[in-house]
């Protein structure tokens, strides 16, 4: 039996304005792994030269980013990175036969349909090999979420990525040494007029299709733990502890109750 574990952490807190690191952050993007950092227009990322991966990714979801015509799935290796640093498009053949897996997109296509950028989410840096289950299942449904609190007017802020915590698969095709994350987090942050809330998921490789990613609610401070990033390095101390260590209300206003 397949299970998922889904963690969640919301609650609300008033800030002085703030101007974030980088438009693709919000209290600047995440430190703690080591690796390439890549900034585009419409996402930030972290590349992992070991696991061929990104150790995270980061970007804005806002009304004008979504919407637009579906797009294709024309898969580049991304042009910033050495070949020795990042699979190829020959590396994934036949892993939906081998091992189930599908070309997951870290930062969704979908939330950019409507950018002139959606190209480079393409990049095999933003993608990542996941169960079909999950892809399809409960983590599409979370980015659905994630457009639907957008459609209301609300911009969010993402940071996602890998957990190794267990051997799940190699690709088959692959020809170079890689590790496919055991599970996935993903941190979504809406900051407006210094009101703070803030939610976190994990979900397995082995999550089922039919998973609820609302089904267990846990802390940021869980996430950075198992993932060993400081997610929002300067969030202020005196409110780290409210903002990540406690659970609150936005996986609500993702479809939660």
């Amino acid at each position: 039996m397949k299970r998922l574990v889904a963690v969640s952490l919301a609650v609300s807190f008033v800030f002085p304005a703030f101007k974030a690191f980088a438009e693709n952050c919000v209290f600047s993007c995440p430190i703690g792994l080591s690796g390439q950092t890549i900034t585009r227009s419409i996402y930030t990322l972290n590349n992992n030269p070991q696991t061929k991966f990104a150790n995270w990714v980061a970007y804005h979801v806002t009304p004008e980013t979504i919407d637009g015509p579906s797009r294709s799935r024309n898969w580049k290796a991304d042009p910033k990175l050495d070949d020795e640093s990042t699979l190829e498009p020959n590396d994934y053949k036949g892993a939906w036969r081998g091992i189930g897996t599908d070309r997951g997109h870290q930062v969704p296509l979908a939330s950019f349909s409507n950018s002139p950028d959606w190209r480079e989410l393409n990049y095999l840096s933003n993608i990542t090999p996941q169960d079909s289950d999950l892809n399809q299942g409960p983590w599409v449904k979370l980015e659905n979420a994630v457009r639907s609190l957008v459609r209301s007017g609300q911009d969010v802020y993402v940071v996602s990525g890998p957990l190794y915590e267990t051997f799940f698969a190699a690709l088959p095709g692959a020809d170079e040494l890689h590790s496919i994350p055991s599970g996935y987090f993903k941190v979504i942050v809406s900051e407006v007029h210094g009101l703070v809330e803030a939610s976190a998921f994990i979900m397995q490789q082995n999550a089922s299709r039919r998973d609820d990613y609302c089904a267990t609610q846990v802390t940021i401070d869980e996430v950075e733990a198992r993932t060993g990033l400081d997610i929002m390095p300067v969030l202020p101390d005196e409110s780290e502890e409210i903002i990540e260590g406690l659970l609150g209300k936005l996986a609500m206003r993702l479809g939660c109750s």
